[in-house]
């Protein structure tokens, strides 16, 4: 039985101006231990569709129209409110876009860690000892000594590391890392994602990747889906969508991906309305 399963999902927004369809009848499927990218430009859906596998969308505006979600063996959208809090960072947790904000600045990381831990693990006697752990797990150094630091007193990539602990001392089946490494610098991006490389090894975690850039999927994830306009247009894994992508928006944001050795050009241009037009 696979760990995660959306089946022809569907979501609204309902606003003032009017309906706006943000996801249109997706498939997907991950097993334990895997890693699967959602790749798309901003607006494209990929992020509301992480944020439905626990029903953090507000409802309303929100409204799932169709489909369902399956996590390990459970319906997420016919859950109630106290199953909805044991799987929200406890079974499945998230690393968000932007760290800083993400924690709160007057809170040590010690007791935005420990707060976690207390929710989802209450059995846990020795919680300090377990912060310590998996600050070091994340590479943190001297993780003793930071535990009662303020997220101002960390670097940009510091902090995210805390926000990846965070989610890591809940012990989650599934992690979902929303654009983990946009807000930092190059060499932070690739110290970030090598992280989770040696996290998936070793923890045997399943993790859904979310990032408009392909160029840090290559070596990171099993399987990826390109989403555009609320859809997904190729699916499969990914050294073959890498080696031969089928789809033209696709074959377009892996041209972006800039490449040491090759020729100045001008970025090629997408052309939504054409890809609309061919159905896509």
């Amino acid at each position: 039985m696979p760990l995660l399963e959306i089946r022809n999902l569907a979501i609204h927004f309902h606003t003032e101006g009017g309906v706006v369809e943000a996801v249109k009848g997706i498939n997907l499927t991950l097993e334990k231990g895997e890693t699967l990218a959602i790749v798309g430009e901003s607006g494209s859906g990929k992020s509301v569709t992480g944020l439905a596998l626990t029903r953090l969308l507000p409802e309303p505006p929100t409204r799932y129209t169709s489909g369902e979600i399956i996590f390990d063996g459970k319906s997420v959208l016919t859950m109630k409110a106290d199953e909805l809090r044991k799987l929200r960072g406890g079974r499945i947790a998230y690393v968000f876009q932007e760290p800083s904000t993400s924690l709160n600045p007057v809170f040590t990381i010690r007791n935005q860690i420990a707060e976690a831990i207390q929710l989802h693990r209450p059995e846990l006697r020795d919680v300090d000892a377990e912060i310590i752990k998996h600050l070091d797990l994340v590479g943190i150094t001297n993780p003793a000594q930071r535990l009662h630091d303020y997220p101002h007193q960390l670097s940009g990539g510091m902090q995210q590391r805390v926000m990846i602990a965070m989610a890591l001392s809940c012990q989650p089946d599934l992690l979902v890392a929303d654009e983990p490494t946009t807000a930092l610098d190059v060499t932070i991006q690739a110290q970030i994602m090598e992280q989770f490389r040696e996290l998936r090894s070793k923890l045997d975690m399943a993790i859904i990747l979310i990032t408009h850039n392909f160029g840090i999927i290559g070596n990171f994830a099993d399987k990826v889906a390109v989403m555009f306009r609320g859809k997904i247009v190729e699916y499969g894994a990914t050294k073959d969508i890498l080696g031969n992508p089928q789809h033209a928006y696709t074959k377009a944001l892996i041209q972006c991906i800039p490449r040491l050795g090759a020729k100045k050009r001008r970025l090629i241009t997408i052309d939504h309305a054409a890809l609309e037009a061919a159905g896509a």
